[in-house]
């Protein structure tokens, strides 16, 4: 899964291109084209350590109420915003909707709590469709588009993936 992340600090905002690929032990992870070693284990809620080519990191993260990232490690601290480069972007702009059969994914890891939605269900841009737990938080994943909700791909109580598919909206 490819995801474009902005980071905004007391240096400005950077853009990375950041490609997680599964594979048996774990994931690969290419950090703009370039590949890194890298191991992430959550040790508390809302904290993660990180492994990052030898150096070590311990990072808190807070969800804001607009959909970024709060990241404190040590004293620098950093807003961070991920973007799925496949994914409806129509929502900044507020003039365009997603256009046909949409496949909707788990912006990350966590636990499914909630089904909004049912297979044949009508919903609307924007509307709820799964409420998935991540770091103690609640996250609700909206329709990129007016439809009929084609598949429902996870049950509640499932855990998924970052990038995993949700449901299909057509």
């Amino acid at each position: 899964m490819k995801f474009e992340v902005h980071l905004t600090g007391t240096g400005g905002t950077k853009a990375h291109l950041v490609d997680f690929e599964k594979q048996e032990s774990g994931y690969r992870v290419t950090l703009d084209g370039k590949r890194i070693d890298a191991d992430v284990v959550q040790v508390a809620a809302n904290t993660i350590s990180i492994l990052l080519d030898g150096k070590s990191y311990e990072i808190h993260v807070t969800p804001t109420i607009d959909g970024k990232f709060k990241l404190q490690a040590g004293p620098e601290e950093f807003t961070a915003e991920v973007q799925d480069p496949r994914a409806w972007r129509g929502r900044k702009h507020g003039a365009q909707e997603a256009e046909g059969r949409q496949q909707v994914m788990s912006p990350m890891p966590g636990k499914v709590i909630r089904l909004l939605v049912n297979v044949g269900d009508e919903v609307e841009a924007g509307q709820g469709l799964v409420v998935v737990e991540a770091m103690k938080m609640q996250n609700e994943i909206r329709s990129p588009k007016k439809g009929r909700v084609e598949r429902v791909l996870v049950s509640e109580g499932q855990n998924v993936n970052a990038g995993e598919a949700l449901a299909w909206v057509e």
